[in-house]
């Protein structure tokens, strides 16, 4: 009975380590994984709003350059809006947009340093962002969701954030063609000056995207403001109808 007890107990042993979380090596010790590291941290404290037409000056967004076979389900899109098929987005139906679309939705955002990680905690849809800067890797097989699985470092004062891990329920850079499941996005932010945030998104995904799709976009800052609770199903005036598409009803 001992020695039974005492493999049992090895077992339990063995699979608790398996199971730990791996950490950082000390030679590659990120910045911001203690309190005292995230004090040292520009100040990004406040709401951020962004800032429609804010980026530097002379830049206008680029039209993405889709493959040939990304093109024909984008020319396969428009050709069904124009005959009525397509009537309403997912968002008609509560659905959020997901990366890289969340970031630039009309409503504020708030940006969070806590050790080893950075929270964007976002008014639409209540939806956040989780990024890891303790030194973790992706997974080698991440859970496909609308925001993905991002990781972070600081250079300088500028935040480069990697992000993979997208579901393909969501559209591409706001384009009613959607993105395929190796989409990579990579995110450059840094203050350009006290009250104003800037992030440079580039967009890679090698079945979707001829080159690479980058734009940069500015937010401003709003010091006292505060994050209002959001409930896109708390008055929602859509239905499905028995086709499957969104209806509305101006009564209720």
């Amino acid at each position: 009975m001992l020695a039974a007890g005492a493999l049992a107990a090895l077992a339990s042993a063995h699979i608790a380590v398996a199971q730990a979380p791996s950490k950082p090596s000390p030679q590659s010790s990120p910045q911001g994984d203690t309190w005292a590291s995230v004090a040292k941290l520009p100040d990004w404290g406040g709401i951020w709003e962004v800032t429609f037409g804010g980026g530097p000056r002379g830049a206008r967004p680029e039209p993405p350059a889709l493959t040939p076979a990304y093109e024909a389900k984008l020319k396969e899109y428009q050709d069904a809006q124009k005959r009525g098929d397509i009537q309403d987005t997912p968002a008609a139906n509560c659905v959020p947009s997901g990366m890289p679309g969340v970031m630039t939705q009309p409503y504020p955002m708030e940006i969070l340093f806590t050790p080893g990680k950075v929270t964007i905690v976002i008014e639409a849809y209540s939806q956040w962002r989780q990024i890891f800067t303790d030194g973790r890797k992706h997974p080698e097989d991440p859970d496909l969701t609308f925001n993905g699985h991002s990781i972070g470092h600081w250079e300088g004062d500028t935040l480069v954030v990697d992000t993979v891990g997208f579901t393909t329920d969501t559209a591409l850079a706001g384009f009613g063609v959607k993105h395929s499941d190796k989409m990579h996005i990579v995110e450059r932010m840094h203050l350009v000056d006290g009250d104003k945030l800037q992030i440079e998104t580039t967009i890679t995904d090698p079945e979707a995207l001829a080159k690479p799709l980058t734009s940069t976009r500015v937010y401003g800052r709003h010091r006292d403001w505060t994050l209002a609770e959001y409930v896109c199903q708390q008055n929602n005036r859509n239905y499905t109808t028995d086709d499957g598409k969104a209806g509305i009803n101006l009564k209720h």
